[in-house]
């Protein structure tokens, strides 16, 4: 299953990065602005794969059919895009996998559902992305995941064939995305993993539960 392959593509938020601090506390000013109490790190983190929608319910249990709910999402986008690399960081491991990667020859890339509005400022001030042959933001296509026309659109750009791709995420619309595309999928548990939270539902071909540990999945230190 993990055989020829020529590329690595993953998703961000919650598999290469966390930034739940910086989403977390661009809806937490929203609260401290109103009056009210602030909340704990741990009560935005599970939701943090979800962006404003995710934030905005835990932070007021708001849902996208609020009548307030497009002001006050822009209003967290305005917080967040203030702030958004105050707290995030790379996951341990992930700088030293990404360059295992580059030393065996594989590309790697970015598919994610934030958008470039976000996506490119940041992927742009973090030097983790400088080796990225791919960064695909959830308005880049048509389409945003579980749909798989992002996927295919990294494919493209790193001019290899879907099916020379593994897709590594922490929610399981990814593996759903990942398979529609023809490739295969991995689960990355130490990740924010959504609202279903079980990832051996996920009928995903792996999973890990450390960024190191894809390199053993893929055999890479026997190619060595």
């Amino acid at each position: 299953m993990f055989k020829n392959v020529r590329a690595v593509l993953f998703d961000l938020d919650g598999t290469l990065i966390d930034s739940a601090p910086d989403l977390g506390a661009a809806a937490d000013r929203m609260r401290l602005d109103r009056g009210l109490p602030s909340l704990p790190l741990d009560r935005y983190r599970p939701m943090a794969g979800a962006g404003a929608r995710g934030m905005l319910g835990v932070a007021f249990g708001m849902t996208p059919e609020h009548p307030e709910y497009e002001s006050m999402r822009e209003e967290f986008f305005v917080n967040y895009e203030n702030a958004m690399t105050v707290r995030t960081y790379a996951f341990p491991g992930i700088e030293s996998l990404l360059a295992r990667l580059l030393e065996l020859g594989l590309a790697w890339g970015v598919v994610t559902n934030k958008s470039m509005r976000f996506t490119g400022p940041l992927t742009q001030r973090m030097p983790l992305f400088a080796t990225a042959g791919a960064i695909v933001g959830g308005d880049s296509t048509p389409h945003a995941k579980p749909h798989p026309a992002p996927l295919f659109e990294a494919a493209r750009r790193l001019a290899v064939e879907p099916g020379q791709c593994i897709y590594v995420g922490d929610d399981e619309r990814d593996m759903i995305a990942g398979r529609a595309a023809g490739m295969p999928t991995v689960a990355a548990t130490y990740g924010y993993l959504g609202s279903n939270g079980d990832t051996a539902l996920w009928d995903a071909s792996a999973r890990i539960d450390a960024p190191l540990e894809l390199l053993a999945l893929l055999k890479i230190e026997r190619r060595a």
